[in-house]
């Protein structure tokens, strides 16, 4: 069920999630997922095991842990060597593989030392042999359940697998295609139903397990397949040796990999609202978990957006000694207004949410104004008017005139003007208070004679 929906969300092309993460929004995310990894791994790494869920008491019963003597020496100095092993052999050997020397090495130490004696644990020998595929047999009482819980995993596959991709294709350079992830995420998903597998969609940890070890493309994906069905069907005893905190060792090293600290750092010094949904997105991914923490992020980033829109840069442009054109006279207070001319510039598409903003900008303008005759909006940076906007304009233009003051308009596009004259403002606006370019307007206007 999962799989079908995941591929139903593919063919809808649902995929465009990936472009509502933005980058603050995936430096947030792959913190939080490394701060979350690392908690999750030092219980492991220590040799003792906890049980709990989230941040907060993980970190709680490791500590709970380590103060109520639970630590394991042997097992705690396999996993702490383990990572100083692989941190140091990948910052002065990268072309070493760090990771398969360790895992060698230290199985090894386990066997010739008889570390499993005193109390190391280890992989042990897995299963054999391979799952046979089976069709399930689900009654009709049972669906209303499991497509509750199916809907559910997909909504956390989907947002996992986008916000994980995004991520790491971020840093090579490369491009997502949404919906064709989430038509391979649901074909494995189909295929996995067949074995008695589980729900699957991407790994943060793993990824970036594979990323350290110099994983390019998808065949990393083929390649590891293929090992682990000879490990299952020929060797089932090599894991046996292998020690599970040299295995937390292996994923904490890849999670430090995983953090952004220059990124965020830049984000704080360059604009702090987009460091504030980066941080936003780490809490939330750490204390929330990573649903709730990408929808997190995903809504603070969109309410970002709304933001601009709703209150976006508005100015009175002037002329300013030794500067061509016009200028904004907040960033050059010494430019010079136009007797009887007020030329605005509005840096937003106009909608319902800053029409009110836009008429009491022009409005206040023209009352501390005297002599004012002209009102040219440099509309340039105005993509869209929609219907309240264009109520808004007709109010604004019958107070205008009631003040005997013209309301014209300069380089704004075809496509906004077009919807325009669809709203019925043809004859309150009509085609001649329309102007190629400022220099335009201010030609007609009246006041130069």
């Amino acid at each position: 069920l999962v799989g079908v929906m995941m591929v139903v969300a593919g063919v809808a092309r649902l995929g465009f999630v990936a472009d509502l993460l933005s980058k603050p929004t995936q430096i947030g995310y792959l913190n939080g997922l490394a701060l979350t990894i690392v908690v999750g791994q030092l219980a492991k790494l220590l040799g003792f095991s906890v049980d709990a869920d989230g941040l907060i008491a993980e970190t709680g019963a490791v500590v709970r842990g380590i103060t109520a003597g639970l630590v394991n020496p042997t097992a705690a100095a396999i996993g702490i060597g383990s990572l100083v092993g692989i941190l140091v052999l990948q910052r002065f050997v990268p072309k070493l593989p760090a990771v398969l020397v360790v895992v060698v090495l230290a199985a090894v130490v386990v066997h010739l030392g008889d570390l499993m004696a005193q109390g190391v644990d280890t992989v042990g020998v897995l299963p054999e042999g391979l799952p046979a595929p089976e069709i399930p047999r689900v009654g009709l009482a049972d669906l209303p359940t499991l497509l509750a819980g199916a809907a559910a995993i997909s909504v956390v596959a989907l947002a996992d697998t986008m916000s994980t991709a995004s991520s790491f294709a971020a840093r090579r350079g490369e491009r997502v295609q949404g919906n064709q992830e989430m038509i391979g995420i649901g074909a494995a998903n189909v295929a996995a139903g067949l074995f008695q597998g589980f729900p699957v969609s991407t790994s943060g940890s793993r990824t970036a397990v594979a990323t350290q070890a110099g994983a390019r493309s998808q065949v990393t994906g083929v390649v590891g397949a293929a090992v682990i069905t000879f490990v299952l069907l020929f060797a089932s005893g090599l894991m046996q040796y292998v020690p599970q905190p040299t295995l937390g060792a292996i994923v904490i090293a890849a999670a430090l990999s995983l953090a952004d600290v220059a990124g965020t750092r830049r984000l704080w010094h360059q604009r702090r609202t987009e460091f504030a949904v980066s941080i936003a997105a780490l809490l939330g991914v750490a204390l929330l978990g990573v649903l709730t923490g990408i929808l997190i992020a995903i809504g603070l980033s969109i309410l970002n957006v709304f933001r601009r829109v709703w209150w976006p840069y508005q100015a009175e442009l002037g002329l300013v000694d030794g500067v061509p054109g016009l200028h904004d006279d907040t960033r050059y207070p010494q430019a010079l207004h136009l007797d009887g001319l007020v030329v605005f510039r509005f840096d937003a598409p106009l909608i319902f949410a800053n029409a009110r903003l836009f008429a009491e900008g022009v409005r206040a303008l023209v009352e501390e104004r005297s002599g004012v005759r002209w009102v040219v909006v440099a509309a340039e940076p105005v993509t869209d008017v929609d219907t309240t906007a264009a109520d808004m304009l007709s109010e604004l233009d019958r107070w205008l005139a009631d003040r005997h003051v013209r309301l014209v308009f300069a380089e704004m596009k075809d496509p906004v003007r077009d919807k325009i004259r669809r709203y019925d403002l043809a004859d309150r606006l009509p085609d001649e208070r329309f102007y190629p370019t400022v220099d335009a307007a201010i030609a007609a206007c009246p006041r130069i004679d």
